[in-house]
């Protein structure tokens, strides 16, 4: 007969608990400006695809010029490794589509601290094919860390502000949580 104690299962949080992940007001100030920072990186890049600002994507080649972001980018030379021919079968105006959507949603969403879940998931699988296209482990490839690159800690802030609610801070992700049908759905948090 056993005599380790028996121990209760652990019960969910509360969405009300989730704000005391972090404690501190530093901290939780350092997750909101990692949040922003973050979520403006996927702002930004659907801004200036959409309208050439001419920092990675000249006017020429804007969205709303006829450019195909997606396309572009799966069509390149930085598209590299065994998978390149999938990522070429990829390259469709549906793709453009859904890429801009993609940024576009994130950003948003990142910035506003509502949806960091879904946002999370999202951006890290972007974040994650992208790493596979651009095939770090080349010798050859552009990336100094075969490893972790900035695909890989751009998921990695995705993940960190959706678990640690950084929402709530500087964000809207306090009213977003007191919402019925995000209170029924758990998973849009």
């Amino acid at each position: 007969m056993s005599t380790t104690p028996r121990t209760a299962p652990l019960e969910p949080r509360a969405l009300a608990a989730e704000k005391s992940i972090v404690t501190t007001t530093t901290g939780r100030r350092s997750l909101a400006v990692l949040r922003l920072a973050t979520g403006f990186i996927f702002l930004w890049a659907f801004l200036d695809k959409t309208f050439g600002l001419g920092f990675s994507t000249p006017v020429e080649r804007a969205w709303i010029n006829g450019g195909a972001p997606a396309q572009g980018f799966l069509m390149s030379e930085g598209v590299t490794g065994p998978f390149k021919g999938f990522f070429a079968s990829l390259a469709t105006p549906l793709t453009d589509w859904l890429f801009m959507a993609g940024m576009l949603g994130i950003g948003v969403a990142v910035m506003a601290g509502v949806g960091l879940r879904i946002s999370a998931v999202a951006g890290t699988a972007m974040m994650l094919l992208m790493y596979i296209a651009e095939w770090p482990f080349a010798a050859y490839a552009a990336s100094t860390n075969p490893l972790v690159d900035y695909h890989i800690i751009y998921a990695l802030a995705l993940i960190v502000v959706a678990a640690t609610a950084a929402g709530d801070t500087w964000g809207l992700g306090g009213w977003w949580k007191s919402l019925p049908l995000v209170k029924a759905q758990r998973w849009l948090v």
